[in-house]
């Protein structure tokens, strides 16, 4: 191994048969320069169509430092993006789509920007997008304003899957859900917020196949997006959230009822068909609620930080390589 740092490169494939021979074509060419070791991870995610095939033809084509991670279903990106993260052995660890948008040209430039600015992550941004207006980059633009608001992690574009990170610490986040967009608020949980960057990247046009994403995505990505704030904020503590809610309804809930006690026993009145006594009551109710709720939740937060390191997919084949194998050496410069 040599004085500089290793490299991986993750990319996660669903129905990318067209893609494959060129992107790891691609891969080759825009780190024909790079100085250290690499390899490049394909994480197939249960695609129906001959991705797998056409990985292995790389393979056979390329070198073992090209490795194939069969997952045994479709678990989704997230999950596909994690567990090629797993697999990953390179000191820095860098993700990008496996749909030719990404360029991997970009990737040099961008590890050494990454180790010039001593930062954690560096997020790629397509600064010139070419995606649909209204099916790609009005969702994306949507999003990118509500995670930036509820998060404080003002980057331009989380969607860009080419980042390159410390293994060290993108190894410390487990991914769920759809969470591959919330990566650089899930790293700002780790370490400073300081140390996550921004780089324009090129964008290209999608060559082959069919977009995954679409419109309707905003929506998910606006639930995510509640669990990531909660995640972030109450994970080692959900009984303060809960709790919180619950002394709020409680207190409503009780001034309420105070004020009809008053009104009934020193004004005389009847209260027995006001709807603020059935207000009041159910916020009483709700508290308890919120409450209890707030005690399991501490609960299963205990049983979570002292639990084991479950994984939400399932590896059907994975290379078991030792550190020194399989990597992509520096190539030495041709003589002319």
């Amino acid at each position: 191994m040599t004085d500089s740092q290793s490299l991986s490169i993750v990319v996660p494939m669903y129905k990318e048969e067209d893609n494959a021979a060129r992107l790891v074509e691609r891969v080759h060419q825009g780190m024909a320069e790079y100085e250290g070791y690499w390899e490049l991870v394909l994480v197939d995610d249960g695609s129906p169509d001959g991705t797998v095939k056409a990985i292995r033809q790389c393979q056979s084509e390329w070198g073992e430092h090209v490795r194939l991670i069969e997952l045994q279903r479709n678990f989704g990106q997230t999950a596909a993006m994690q567990a090629g993260i797993d697999a990953a052995r390179g000191e820095l660890i860098v993700t990008m789509d496996g749909d030719l948008q990404n360029d991997p040209t970009d990737i040099p430039r961008m590890v050494a920007e990454l180790l010039e600015r001593d930062l954690d992550l560096l997020q790629g941004w397509r600064v010139n997008r070419q995606d649909a207006a209204i099916k790609r980059k009005l969702p994306s633009k949507i999003a990118n304003r509500l995670i930036a608001k509820m998060t404080g992690v003002h980057l331009h574009d989380y969607g860009c899957s080419l980042k390159v990170y410390r293994a060290s610490i993108l190894k410390q986040v487990r991914l769920y859900g759809e969470m591959h967009r919330f990566i650089p608020v899930w790293v700002a949980g780790v370490t400073s917020p300081a140390r996550i960057g921004e780089t324009p990247v090129t964008h290209h046009a999608r060559e082959f196949g069919e977009s995954k994403y679409g419109i309707s995505r905003t929506f998910r990505v606006i639930l995510d997006l509640i669990s990531v704030f909660f995640f972030l904020k109450y994970r080692s503590r959900p009984g303060h959230f809960f709790g919180y809610l619950g002394l709020s309804a409680g207190t409503i809930g009780g001034l309420l009822l105070s004020w009809l006690f008053f009104v009934k026993v020193f004004l005389g009145e009847d209260i027995g068909n006001r709807p603020m006594l059935m207000i009041s009551v159910f916020l009483v109710l709700m508290a308890f609620q919120f409450l209890t709720t707030g005690v399991v939740a501490e609960m299963l937060s205990r049983i979570y930080f002292q639990g084991t390191d479950n994984r939400n997919f399932i590896v059907l084949k994975r290379p078991d390589l030792k550190p020194d194998d399989a990597w992509r050496e520096p190539q030495p410069e041709k003589s002319e």
